[in-house]
């Protein structure tokens, strides 16, 4: 009834958005006289903050069309290069050949947000990397036909993408992930799997919440599982593809986020407003485009999410021993091929100092000169891996580690650019254009 009500609330509140920006556009129009009106301009930037707080969003767009390597504009085209009911293996692929940069696969979270919060990071990284993404699926849009997935599935997806894309690929696990990233690194690791990466790199992730607990942490471990199982698990309405399917919303998972900081994203709102008012477009539009993507929220699993609460925030499972894979218990002492890098910020709120790097300890046979720690200093959350500190501080010390940890080292090659038959060639010295 929950996800219904809140279905209906957003159909309504979607049309009084649409016509509070119809208002607010003919306030500023200066075919309207009450546009010459001292309040006329702070009346429509108002409705115009409403409409866009309530307006409906779908899944974003990466919208990485170039990147620039080696001081050469090339393009950039999305490929999904394997399918699977609840997530997609995408590659972005570079228009460049005679090149061997290191291969990562970037394990997005599924903690209510789409692939596309990582924008910023697969930016960052495609100039020198042959970027992969997990772009996990919408669970109301999957059918209950395609079946369930859990935690066990998500290890399962991980080492399928792994042997997709072959030996030697680095995987880089933001946040949520770190814990089913870990796993299958060490289930594989424990099989000599031809496919185990060389290098992970695990950032802000929740490998031992009973280190530095914060809010997040206390509200998922003081809470029992029934209460999870009965108060936000919902039922997919009937009008999507996944109808009947039990989930917990991105709505809710959304609220959380926001109450947390409620008055941080009213501040922002306030800002927003303040900019708008005094024709300050640019910041005001910096300030849009962070909440379209952050209000952009999908289903998860119910089974996944209530795994996760259960192994991952109340058992802590993987740092004590007690998490299975199809009946197996994963340890991580059998890691002793994969390089690890764990990445925290200082002023993470919501996986605390020492959650990540509690990896480094649990893999107690891996040399030392495979274990890597970074504490990114003025770094919040989402500071790790979006951002100035990501581009100019925690991005280098990444790639550093993964370049040497790469298995695959091959000689340098001229640069060869290979533009599509539409795209005029931007011909500059030195560069071999196809």
């Amino acid at each position: 009834m929950l996800y219904t009500a809140f279905e209906m609330q957003k159909a309504w509140l979607a049309a009084m958005g649409m016509a509070a920006q119809s208002s607010s556009d003919w306030l500023l129009s200066q075919a309207n006289p009450l546009a010459w009106s001292p309040s006329a301009s702070s009346m429509a930037r108002a409705l115009e903050v409403f409409a866009h707080t309530v307006e409906v969003r779908g899944k974003p767009a990466f919208g990485l069309l170039s990147t620039t390597v080696d001081g050469v504009s090339v393009p950039v085209s999305e490929a999904v290069v394997h399918r699977k009911p609840f997530g997609q293996l995408k590659h972005f692929k570079r228009a460049i050949s005679g090149r061997r940069d290191p291969r990562i696969l970037v394990v997005a979270p599924m903690s209510g947000h789409y692939a596309t919060l990582l924008r910023g990071t697969v930016e960052r990284l495609l100039p020198d990397h042959e970027v992969y993404i997990t772009d996990w699926r919408d669970a109301r849009l999957v059918p209950t036909s395609e079946g369930h997935f859990d935690l066990n599935d998500y290890v399962d997806y991980l080492i399928e993408y792994l042997e997709v894309l072959g030996p030697d690929t680095h995987m880089l696990a933001v946040c949520q992930p770190s814990v089913p990233a870990l796993a299958a690194v060490a289930l594989m690791n424990e099989d000599d799997h031809p496919c185990t990466p060389p290098s992970l790199t695990m950032m802000g992730g929740p490998i031992d919440t009973r280190k530095a607990p914060t809010s997040v942490n206390d509200l998922a471990s003081k809470r029992p599982y029934a209460w999870f199982e009965h108060t936000v698990i919902q039922d997919v309405p009937a009008m999507y593809p996944g109808g009947g399917r039990k989930v917990y919303p991105g709505f809710l998972q959304l609220s959380g986020f926001m109450s947390m900081n409620l008055a941080n994203h009213m501040n922002s709102h306030w800002d927003m407003f303040k900019h708008l008012v005094d024709g300050d477009e640019e910041s005001a539009d910096a300030t849009k485009a962070f909440y379209d993507e952050y209000r952009s929220v999908c289903d998860m699993t119910a089974e996944f999410y209530l795994q996760t609460i259960d192994l991952v925030f109340q058992r802590q499972a993987l740092a004590t021993g007690q998490f299975e894979h199809r009946g197996r218990i994963v340890d991580p002492g059998k890691i002793t091929r994969t390089a690890l890098l764990a990445i925290e910020g200082e002023r993470d709120d919501i996986s605390g100092i020492g959650q990540t790097k509690a990896a480094l300890d649990l893999a107690v046979n891996l040399p030392d000169n495979k274990k890597q720690y970074h504490l990114a200093e003025g770094a919040g959350h989402y500071g790790i891996f979006n951002g100035r500190k990501w581009r100019e501080a925690i991005a280098p010390v990444m790639e550093t580690f993964v370049r040497a940890h790469d298995t695959a080292k091959v000689a340098p090659a001229p640069l060869r650019v290979v533009l599509p038959p539409h795209i005029e060639p931007d011909v500059t010295p030195g560069v071999e254009v196809a």
